[in-house]
């Protein structure tokens, strides 16, 4: 479990389609092989470490069902330990478990911050609300508007400074979860006594 709340940026050593080397020195000082963490929001656990760099294993089900498969050395990457009881949530809760891809439409300066929609298949904007929460290669972020298509979001200074998201270009691809709050409820089955 993770809140989004981006910890660190990582550098991609390594990416041989199956075994990916990040470079993330303050969370691989803390992680053990075994523990899971949230690369560019996609939760994978650590196979290797030492003090500067995890390794995790990425099966073909994964590149499937997120951009990982787009990871390139040198490109950074949000990175997240995962959330230890007593930790303060700070953003919401977020599994790692990607729902889809989307493709950036358009990134718009506003001042200092910048506007940004992303088209999203309808299984994830199913569970999209206006001010509800979704991850963003990992990032937790509100919804600012909705339409047909896809979904906007306002980023801060801090965000475009401390992510990947201030990167982002029109086209890209990124990693998406709805909000598993919303999802969980969407699940129910009311079950009626008679």
């Amino acid at each position: 479990m993770f809140t989004g709340i981006v910890r660190e940026l990582g550098t991609v050593v390594a990416f041989d389609g199956s075994r990916l080397v990040v470079a993330a020195a303050e969370t691989a000082a803390s992680a053990r092989v075994g523990d899971s963490v949230a690369v560019a929001g996609v939760c994978l656990t650590v196979v290797e470490r030492d003090n500067t760099e995890l390794a995790f294993d990425v099966v073909p089900e994964t590149l499937s069902r997120t951009a990982l498969g787009r990871l390139e050395p040198g490109n950074a990457v949000n990175v997240e330990p995962p959330l230890r009881v007593g930790d303060q949530l700070g953003g919401h809760l977020v599994q790692g478990h990607v729902d889809a891809v989307g493709h950036v439409r358009s990134v718009a300066a506003e001042g200092t911050d910048h506007r940004v929609w992303v088209d999203a298949p309808e299984n994830v904007l199913a569970y999209c609300i206006e001010k509800g929460s979704i991850a963003v290669d990992g990032v937790s972020l509100t919804i600012a508007a909705l339409d047909d298509e896809g979904l906007e979001v306002a980023l801060i200074p801090h965000t475009l400074a401390v992510t990947t998201l201030g990167s982002l270009e029109q086209g890209a691809e990124v990693n998406l979860e709805a909000d598993v709050l919303r999802k969980d409820v969407d699940g129910l089955t009311v079950v009626r006594l008679p």
